[in-house]
């Protein structure tokens, strides 16, 4: 009986204290409703519609595209058997996980880089102009960054007039299936390398200048400053960054990619997300498309369950 009152004098007080510790700090659990709002509406109630997946979903078989949900014949894994059998399936999935690794391989150490090479300029002008320079195209639409690049790859465009001039044969980049790929990555690269770098300019701003000066007196080259105190000090960030990574492998960003591909470079340049946009709004196969998505969300989990987990065994950093 003694023990049994001691734990509920317990419980009551430890009820106590987070009572009084949320109503100290409510202004910060305000803040957080309209976060939890957008997760709610836009993260949780969709789970809903995953089921319809797993039917024969009719848009028009009930008064509300909802209640059709429901209305629909229940067919178990077909629309995942049926995914797993097409020629369409092993195309698209190749072309996103060759994309995306190719992104990896080339793009995710270039911020890293940037941000080092960012944090050395000493004059303050010249930083912020490099800064400018470099994150200004992030505020770019895809559609502004391709009449752009159009008006410079394409077979008329500022390259080929230079190549043509030269006497050698226009270059198709926006045509050319095994080119185009390229063309994907060095878009993608020029738009988003300074909002990447702003991060890791961040992380190596936040570390102990101390560090440095003691290096320094010890007679460190800048090389070996950056080697033994910036790239250990900012590999958490690394590592939380290269798990994100793979973690949406196959989420290659269909905006960019349908703005860019055409006819011509399906067979390289199909993905996931552009198969769900063709088939399921394109021919109103959502059950197909939604199985298609579902496919896409569940690799992305166990990548990242995965990736999190062989990091905090070799690497000990980790997520969570």
């Amino acid at each position: 009986m003694t023990g049994t009152r001691t734990a509920a004098r317990g419980q009551t007080g430890k009820l106590a204290r987070k009572r009084k510790y949320i109503r100290r700090h409510w202004p910060l659990y305000l803040m957080l409703i309209p976060g939890l709002v957008y997760m709610i509406v836009f993260k949780f109630l969709p789970y809903y519609g995953l089921q319809i997946a797993f039917r024969d979903y009719n848009i028009f078989s009930s008064t509300s595209p909802l209640r059709a949900i429901t209305a629909s014949k229940w067919v178990g894994m077909k629309h995942l058997n049926k995914l797993f059998q097409s020629s369409s399936f092993a195309t698209v999935l190749s072309n996103t996980l060759i994309i995306n690794g190719m992104r990896i391989l080339f793009l995710f150490p270039l911020p890293i880089i940037i941000a080092i090479l960012l944090v050395e300029i000493r004059r303050k002008r010249y930083r912020s102009l490099s800064q400018t320079a470099i994150y200004v195209p992030y505020f770019f639409s895809w559609s502004i960054i391709y009449g752009i690049f159009s008006s410079v790859l394409d077979s008329f465009g500022l390259v080929n007039q230079l190549v043509n001039s030269l006497g050698f044969e226009r270059i198709p980049f926006l045509t050319e299936p095994n080119i185009f790929r390229g063309v994907l990555i060095f878009t993608d690269g020029w738009k988003t390398l300074g909002y990447n770098a702003v991060i890791y300019l961040a992380a190596i701003t936040g570390l102990d200048p101390q560090l440095y000066e003691a290096a320094r007196i010890d007679g460190a080259s800048k090389w070996r400053q950056i080697w033994n105190i910036t790239l250990p000090g900012i590999l958490p960030t690394i590592v939380m960054m290269l798990i994100l990574k793979v973690g949406h492998i196959l989420d290659v960003g269909w905006e960019q990619v349908l703005i860019f591909y055409n006819p011509a470079v399906y067979e390289k340049a199909d993905v996931i997300q552009t198969y769900v946009y063709r088939i399921g709004i394109g021919k109103l196969n959502f059950s197909q498309a939604t199985a298609m998505e579902l496919f896409n969300s569940v690799v992305a989990f166990i990548l990242i369950i995965g990736a999190n987990t062989v990091s905090k065994k070799t690497l000990h950093r980790s997520i969570w």
